[in-house]
This record gives structure tokens, sequence and C-alpha cells, in this order.
């Protein structure tokens, strides 16, 4: 299993670039075909994408990876007090952190280990979506999130 560090972030592609810059990475490249795509068949609208320094880039999130392949991913999020029902989906003990993990399960069943997580104390918050990509975001048995993609 590997895993990659998700950090919300209020301005995801502005906060990619500092911390590219900070930790001598490289900002992931946009793969505009790709984005442009994936709107042409119904799998993303046109207002999940922006143009960010003359590129189209997906609005929700920018990565920056390291040469041997860690990869760290900048995403919208939601912002306020935990519990908050203005700022997303909420729990009463949950605790929004800014920055979670991403367990990227490579072949594994999806639903099997988020069953297992369950049966370990974990609760499974929401399903998510972009584009092709999905994931379940859940928290562990103190209430910090993380995603099972």
């Amino acid at each position: 299993m590997r895993f990659q560090v998700t950090v919300d972030a209020e301005r995801p592609h502005e906060l990619a670039e500092w911390w590219a810059e900070t930790l001598g990475w490289e900002v992931e490249p946009s793969n505009e075909e790709f984005i442009r795509k994936m709107v042409d068949e119904g799998f993303a609208t046109e207002d999940q994408t922006m143009t960010y320094k003359g590129v189209l880039v997906w609005k929700g999130g920018a990565a920056i990876n390291r040469p041997d392949g860690q990869r760290m991913l900048f995403q919208e999020g939601p912002e306020g007090r935990p519990g908050d029902p203005t700022t997303g989906p909420s729990m009463p003990e949950r605790r929004h952190n800014r920055m979670h993990l991403d367990l990227r399960l490579g072949d594994a069943d999806r639903d099997e280990v988020v069953a297992t997580l369950i049966a370990r104390g974990a609760t499974k918050l929401w399903d998510g979506r972009q584009g092709p990509h999905t994931w379940v975001t859940m928290a562990d048995p103190e209430g910090n999130e993380f995603c099972v993609a």
C-alpha cells in the first residue's frame, strides 16, 4: 500500500508552488488533453476547471512530486469549525484536519479495505469523485480524516 499526503487549501495551486519550492520538489504538470477529454465525455464539468498561469488545470487541486515518486496533493477543502454544518459533512465528534492521508490501494479491493477499517473502528464519512477518480473519506477512531482511493 502507498500513500500520499493531502493538504486542504484555500488556493491549492499557489500553495503547491510554495511547497514545491520549499521542498525542492516539482509541481506536477497539468494534462490539458486529459482534462478536456474528461469534460467532453461528461466525467467532469467546465466549472471544475480553470486556467492558472495560462494552463488548463483542475480547479480543485494541484500536486507536487519528489523524484522518487513521493507525492503531495493540495486540494480545495472545507473550512470552518468542526461540526459546522455550513462547511460540509460533519459528525459531532469530528475534528477537521487541514492535512490528511490518502491510502492509495493499488490492486486491493477498496470496498473490502473500507469494510475492514470500519470493523477496526473507522467511520465512513462520504464518497467523493472528481472526473473518473473516486474515493471514500473516512475518520479514524479519534475523528481524524483520511481517504481511501
